[in-house]
């Protein structure tokens, strides 16, 4: 029998804790790049649709499956599934649920450990006065271990934090919450405030049209040639953004609501939670690192060159055209912000191992916790030691972004296809609409019900199916073209079809003529299936132990 009964203290640690896990530093750092690279304005309108058919109705399919779970005593994706459908296949596709958090976790914590080390270097003041290059520069040496080992170190440290808070279970993770999420808020607001104030001031000669408004104006302006609006790319691209801001598809959100009472609300939870994640995102989000990066380098400059390593490469040099004070309190807010949301996200990603391991092995909650960090630290270091590898002026992060890639999306999409397909047509809408409702302290509008029977599993199948088969240059006109001519389908490198073959690599080394870019385009090919085989282990040994934990109960219901 499981001695796992871990409880919320209270409804705002519970929603503070959800909304800890959704606002990371995806909504800092991922969306303002995802939206300047898919047109600003014609981005925003598919992803407030994809919020409303994808995002709210996963967050009360997953709200109340974990409820549903916590009430036949299952705290982790794999046997909440199974309490769900006698079919027994049902269990591995919950092993997702685990798989997806720590394999996010192994390269996540890494970028929350940048943060960290950047609020030292803040206050230390080391940006003060030096070149755009140099800070730049900086970066990339910081994450060269050739150079030093404060990346490894911080790592570790972070590591090391986040295993303590889990070691003292939901209460540890809601105090996390209830300090994390108000003050990243706050932080946020400052900055929001001083960049919506911002104006042209910071024109200079080499960037004279310099002004801050534009990157408002980019970012919430409709484009007059609204059929960029249908470009499937955008919606595919605010689609996979609703996943990774809002973790659905991940097994979080399951885990935490398991541990609600029988008729504690999950409708209002679920969108309280949903819409504090939405506020974060697309107001805060969109007040800082755009619209400050247009003010002092301009639109053209910003459209040209955002990356996600415009946070650690480009912010810091900004903040000091505030003077030395301000810039320290802005590099204190800015980087202090990022670490609190990287950290009530990742904390959240442990959750699902401490509940599967106490539920299934008894384990403590200081057992669990340890036995997260080392499995983290095993499949985590070789984002760390191996993250910029190549030769010749081949440099990449090849097993960080193949992590990011197949755990941190493709797995997402997965998981979410297959829970919505259960819900609604497997345990059956009648009795899913009764578990969202069940309790609710809103009335959950009745259309809903429809599109979580339709709509919401229909989109789902055709992100993964338009992943699958992306065409070349996203070119899906041509391709549909191609294919009923009877040419064939042309598959564009960044389709699942080819990237499980490493198409695209291959045909780069039959291009190659420099021997040495040859050699660092196989190493890079070795590296990706180096990376595909460590997280296909994982995988495997998590499926492995949900079978021997299966097999436990058999024998416990046998006496």
């Amino acid at each position: 029998m499981s001695t796992n009964n871990d409880a919320w203290g209270s409804r705002v640690g519970l929603i503070l804790a959800m909304a800890g896990n959704a606002v990371g530093l995806g909504n800092f750092l991922r969306f303002p790049v995802q939206a300047i690279q898919n047109g600003g304005g014609a981005f925003i309108i598919p992803y407030l649709v994809c919020f409303l058919l994808m995002g709210i109705p996963l967050l009360w399919i997953e709200w109340s499956m974990g409820r549903f779970g916590g009430k036949h005593g299952h705290h982790s994706t794999p046997f909440i599934l199974d309490s769900m459908d006698k079919r027994k296949f049902w269990k591995y596709f919950g092993v997702f649920g685990i798989f997806t958090n720590v394999a996010v976790a192994c390269y996540y914590l890494y970028i929350e450990s940048w943060t960290l080390s950047y609020v030292f270097e803040s206050i230390k003041g080391t940006f003060r006065d030096k070149s755009p290059e140099w800070v730049s520069d900086f970066f990339n040496n910081y994450l060269n271990l050739e150079m030093g080992i404060g990346a490894l170190v911080f790592f570790l440290v972070c590591l090391v934090i986040n295993t303590f808070i889990l070691s003292k279970g939901l209460k540890g993770v809601e105090k996390a919450a209830k300090i994390g999420v108000p003050m990243l808020l706050i932080f946020g607001v400052l900055l929001a405030i001083k960049s919506a104030t911002l104006g042209d001031s910071g024109a200079s000669e080499a960037y004279p049209d310099a002004n801050a408004w534009d990157g408002f104006n980019f970012l919430w302006t409709i484009p007059s040639d609204i059929g960029s609006i249908f470009n499937f790319k955008v919606w595919l691209a605010a689609a996979g953004q609703i996943f990774f801001t809002l973790s659905v598809g991940m097994g979080t959100i399951q885990c935490y609501s398991a541990y609600l009472k029988s008729k504690d609300d999950v409708a209002l939870n679920a969108v309280s939670a949903g819409f504090t994640n939405e506020f974060v995102e697309i107001v805060l989000g969109s007040f800082i690192v755009i619209p400050i990066a247009a003010g002092y380098l301009g639109m053209d400059w910003v459209q040209e060159n955002a990356s996600f390593g415009m946070a650690f490469q480009t912010m810091p040099f900004l903040f000091e055209n505030w003077g030395p004070t301000l810039a320290t309190f802005a590099g204190v807010f800015w980087f202090g912000l990022l670490f609190f949301a990287g950290i009530t996200s990742s904390l959240a990603m442990g959750t699902p191992w401490m509940g599967f391991m106490q539920d299934e092995f008894n384990f403590s909650k200081n057992k669990a916790a340890i036995t997260f960090g080392l499995v983290v630290l095993a499949f985590g270091l070789p984002t760390v030691l191996l993250y910029q590898v190549g030769a010749g002026g081949v440099v990449d992060t090849v097993v960080f972004n193949e992590y990011d890639y197949w755990a941190g999306t493709v797995s997402l999409v997965v998981f979410a296809l297959a829970e919505a397909i259960l819900f609604a047509w497997i345990f059956g809408m009648k009795k899913g609409w009764a578990e969202i409702t069940s309790g609710a302290d809103i009335k959950v509008p009745i259309i809903f019900k429809y599109i979580i029977t339709f709509v919401t599993p229909l989109m789902l199948l055709v992100v993964f199916i338009g992943a699958f088969v992306t065409p070349l240059d996203n070119d899906w006109a041509g391709a549909w073209a191609s294919l009923m001519s009877g040419d064939g389908w042309t598959f564009g490198n960044g389709s699942l079809v080819k990237m499980l073959t490493n198409s695209g690599l291959k045909a780069d080394i039959a291009a190659a003529t420099d021997p040495i870019i040859i050699e660092a385009l196989k190493t890079k090919i070795m590296l990706t299936n180096v990376a595909r085989g460590l997280l296909l282990a994982l995988f495997l040994g998590l499926s492995s132990l949900v079978y021997i934990a299966y097999r436990k109960r058999q024998k416990e219901q046998q006496v």
